[in-house]
C-alpha cells in the first residue's frame, strides 16, 4: 500500500482517494456502500465530500455508513468542503466567518461526527477579506473541529497570499490544494504547482481521467451517448465534447495512453491515473465511481509503475501548450538572456 503524508502534516494517507460526488445522485445509497466497502476493502482510508454534493447527501450517506462501520470509522481521514450555497439568503454562499461558520457545523451533523479531518474551501471568495476567512480557519482547529484546512480550484496568487498571511498573522497553514489535474489538464503545472510546492503544500487532483475521456469511452467526432458523463449532459463544463473533440492534442494524448495500455496489459483508466500519481506534489488522486466496477479497476493503477520511456511519452505529447509570454519561452527564459532595454 502507498500510504503519502497529507501535504506537510503528520496525517498519512493513501495514494487514491475516494471521490464521492456521485453519492445520492448517479449512486444511490446502496450503491454508494458498496462502494465505500470495496474501497476500505482494498485498504484506502481517504474520502473526500463536500457539503453541496446532491444538497448534502453525499456527507449524509458517509456518516451513516460510518457509523455503521466503527473499524472503519476509526482509520477513515475524511475531508469535505464549503463555499458554495446551501440556502437561499444571502449570507448562505462564500468563505465569510458566518457562513463559514454555518456551513461547517452542518457539515459535522451530516456526518456524525464531532471533527473533520480536512476542511476546504471550495472555492476562491473576492468578496470576504482572507484575514476573515483564515482566522476562522485557524479558530476552527484551535477549538478541534477540523484537523486541517485546504484549499480547491484556487490559482497561484490566492495560494501564495493566504500562506503568506496566515504565516505572518500566526495562523495554522493550509496543507492541500484540490485542483484539476491530468493528462488533459496540465496548466496548474504554469504556475499553481510550484506555488503549493513552495508552501509545502500536497495536491489532491480531481478529475485525473478528464471526464472519462482517458479511459477511451468517447470516439472522435461520434457524439457520446448513453449512461456516460458526456451521454447525459455533452456540455459539461471543462470536459465539454465538442471543443476537445476539436482538438488534435486530445485524441494524440487518447492514442498514447491506449498505446501503453495495450502492452502492459491494463486499462486506459489504470494508465492515466498512475500518471497522475506520480507527479510532482501529488499527495493522493481523487477517484470518482458510480460502480463498485469501476473502483476496482482505477484502484488497479496502484500496482502500477510507468516506465521512463512511457512517463516521458505522456508528458511530451500532453505538455501544456502556454503563448510565448509570459509562461512560454518569451517570459520564463529571461533569466537567462542579456538584460537589454529595460527588460
Amino acid at each position: 500500500m502507498d500510504y503519502r503524508k497529507l501535504g506537510p502534516s503528520g496525517a498519512v494517507v493513501t495514494a487514491y482517494c475516494l471521490g464521492t460526488m456521485t453519492f445520492g445522485a448517479e449512486a444511490d445509497e446502496e450503491a454508494s456502500n458498496k462502494i465505500l466497502d470495496g474501497y476500505f476493502a482494498w485498504g484506502g482510508n481517504f474520502i473526500d465530500t463536500a457539503d453541496v454534493y446532491s444538497a448534502g447527501k453525499s456527507e449524509e450517506i458517509i456518516g451513516r455508513w460510518l457509523k455503521t462501520r466503527p473499524t472503519e470509522a476509526q482509520q477513515a481521514v475524511v475531508a469535505t468542503k464549503g463555499r458554495f450555497p446551501m440556502g437561499t439568503g444571502p449570507n448562505d454562499i462564500g468563505l465569510s466567518r458566518r457562513h463559514l461558520n454555518q456551513a461547517l457545523e452542518a457539515s459535522l451533523k451530516r456526518l456524525g461526527v464531532d471533527h473533520i479531518d480536512l476542511y476546504q474551501m471550495h472555492a476562491w471568495d473576492p468578496l470576504t477579506p482572507i484575514e476573515e476567512t483564515l482566522r476562522f480557519l485557524d479558530d476552527a482547529v484551535s477549538a478541534g473541529k477540523i484537523g486541517y484546512y485546504g484549499f480547491s480550484n484556487y490559482v497561484g496568487w490566492h495560494i501564495a497570499k493566504s500562506v503568506e498571511i496566515a504565516k505572518a498573522r500566526g495562523y495554522t497553514r493550509p496543507v492541500t490544494l484540490q485542483p484539476q489535474y491530468s493528462l488533459l489538464v496540465r496548466d496548474i503545472e504554469l504556475e499553481i504547482v510550484a506555488a503549493c510546492q513552495d508552501a509545502g503544500m500536497g495536491l489532491l487532483p480531481w478529475s485525473p481521467l478528464g471526464g472519462g475521456w482517458l479511459t477511451g469511452k468517447y470516439r472522435r467526432d461520434q457524439a457520446p451517448a448513453g449512461a456516460t458523463r458526456l451521454g447525459e449532459n455533452p456540455n459539461r463544463g471543462s470536459e465539454s465534447y465538442a471543443p476537445r473533440n476539436a482538438q488534435e492534442r486530445t485524441w494524440a494524448i487518447i492514442g498514447a495512453v491506449d498505446d501503453i495500455a495495450k502492452a502492459r496489459g491494463v486499462s486506459m483508466a489504470q494508465v492515466a491515473l498512475a500518471w497522475t500519481a506520480s507527479r510532482p506534489a501529488v499527495t493522493s488522486v481523487i477517484l470518482g465511481a458510480r460502480t463498485t466496477e469501476q473502483l476496482a479497476d482505477n484502484l488497479g493503477a496502484a500496482g502500477l509503475i510507468l516506465s521512463d520511456a512511457e512517463t516521458t511519452r505522456l508528458n511530451e505529447i500532453s505538455a501544456p501548450q502556454p503563448s510565448d509570454y509570459p509562461y512560454g519561452t518569451g517570459g520564463t527564459n529571461q533569466r537567462h538572456r542579456k538584460i537589454e532595454g529595460g527588460r
